[in-house]
């Protein structure tokens, strides 16, 4: 008897994989996540899923990194709905005050043209002596101290610290307090009340300082912005604020963490840090901060922007609306541009490097931070040639819970 052949049932349709998670966790502690790294080699860029469920793209190519830190079809404002957003905390103060960091133009170009002769090349080489001053004053206190002592309590922070609160006019006495309000602000492990709370203090206090200065001005920053551009209604009391807090918060968190996070990692590269304890060659120290910054890249959550046009990316179309995450650690390792990339390698002087960011956000304060690490980094070899970690390094409390990346303490012996 003839049959009548039957067609069989389509085979069910495999599911595209969930976007993985981002940020990943690290493998290495001087490196990113392989997760991440391993897309840059890949001919797709992807999709990754972050804390609220969104799905920004994730570019980690050198070149695709700078154009979405460039193109004006990216904009920074994070009130924007669906901007890619790195936490509650940051969500829940979308609306407050803006910094330069979030500005589009034109307002980002008005603001950072007031303010940036504060930070030129020139300035940032007169502070120089400060900056050296500050750390033969930690080391010092270290040496007359008992043995192990925290790097970072002992030396990172009170540099960091100090230099800020000159450079703004914050009084010293008040470390601890902006000191433990930043360390909330940043920290990926507390509520959404607490990071804002302690924002608003910050704020608060700093709107505070803008009025004593505004009325009695000393030789600093604060005093500066307060009497050019408060009194003249270019710049409200509120924004003043803001852009110290950004500095006070930015500039001694990421500097702490680099000086701390960067001596570590040259303790783990002996002919470095002995070659820098010689100060044989004039230009090592400036090189050595360089190829930190690069090797290192403490941003760890990317820079985010959103897409307002229809942008082509590399070969990938990011629509109006879609949020972006650049990877500035992984495009800091990427092979098409650097010669070393997950080694540490001083002889190179990587100046194109990412970790200030690139375009018109890039860090403002960057020639400030490259003087304050020369001198943490040339003090500490020179003073301490037998320094050493006094734990292993799986002892070692890394902050992959905070917004900037780096160590919770460093017990050191010299």
């Amino acid at each position: 008897m003839n049959r009548t052949p039957t067609t069989p049932p389509p085979a069910p349709a495999i599911p595209a994989p969930a976007p993985a998670l981002f940020p990943a966790a690290r493998g290495c502690p001087f490196a990113p996540p392989q997760e991440t790294t391993r897309v840059q080699g890949e001919d797709a860029v992807p999709r990754v899923s972050i804390w609220n469920g969104t799905e920004p793209w994730l570019f980690t190519r050198y070149d695709d990194v700078r154009t979405v830190l460039s193109d004006p079809r990216f904009s920074a404002d994070k009130s924007r709905p669906g901007y890619p957003l790195s936490s509650a905390a940051a969500a829940a103060e979308a609306a407050v005050t803006p910094t330069l960091l979030v500005m589009d133009n034109p307002a980002h170009d008005t603001y950072r043209r007031l303010v940036q002769r504060e930070f030129t090349v020139r300035r940032a080489e007169e502070w120089r002596p400060t900056a050296r001053a500050a750390v033969d004053d930690a080391l010092d206190a270290l040496t007359d101290g008992e043995q192990p002592a925290d790097l970072v309590a002992h030396v990172a922070l009170p540099v960091a610290l100090s230099m800020v609160c000159v450079l703004l006019g914050v009084p010293f006495a008040d470390r601890d307090f902006f000191r433990s309000r930043t360390h909330t602000a940043n920290s990926m492990h507390v509520t959404t009340a607490q990071a804002t709370a302690a924002r608003a203090e910050l704020q608060e206090y700093l709107q505070s300082l803008v009025r004593q200065r505004e009325k009695d001005p000393g030789d600093d920053f604060i005093s500066r912005l307060a009497v050019r551009h408060l009194r003249t209604g270019a710049m409200s009391e509120d924004l003043i604020a803001a852009m110290a807090l950004l500095l006070l918060t930015a500039g001694h968190d990421t500097t702490a963490n680099m000086i701390a996070l960067g001596t570590l990692a040259l303790l783990r590269h002996p002919d470095s840090y002995a070659a820098l304890h010689r100060g044989d060659d004039p230009a090592l120290a400036a090189r050595t901060t360089e190829e930190l910054l690069r090797y290192l890249t403490i941003v760890q959550r990317g820079i985010r922007r959103i897409a307002v046009e229809d942008v082509t990316v590399g070969r990938q179309l990011v629509r109006a609306g879609e949020g972006v995450i650049a990877a500035i650690d992984v495009a800091n390792r990427d092979p098409g541009r650097f010669r070393a990339t997950d080694t540490l390698d001083t002889a190179q002087n990587p100046r194109d490097h990412l970790a200030f960011g690139y375009g018109p956000h890039q860090c403002l304060g960057q020639s400030m931070a490259r003087v304050e690490l020369q001198e943490a980094y040339q003090g500490i070899a020179r003073r301490l040639p037998g320094l050493r970690p006094a734990v292993p390094l799986q002892d070692i409390r890394f902050k992959s819970d905070m917004a900037v990346y780096g160590v919770h303490e460093l017990p050191v012996r010299w």
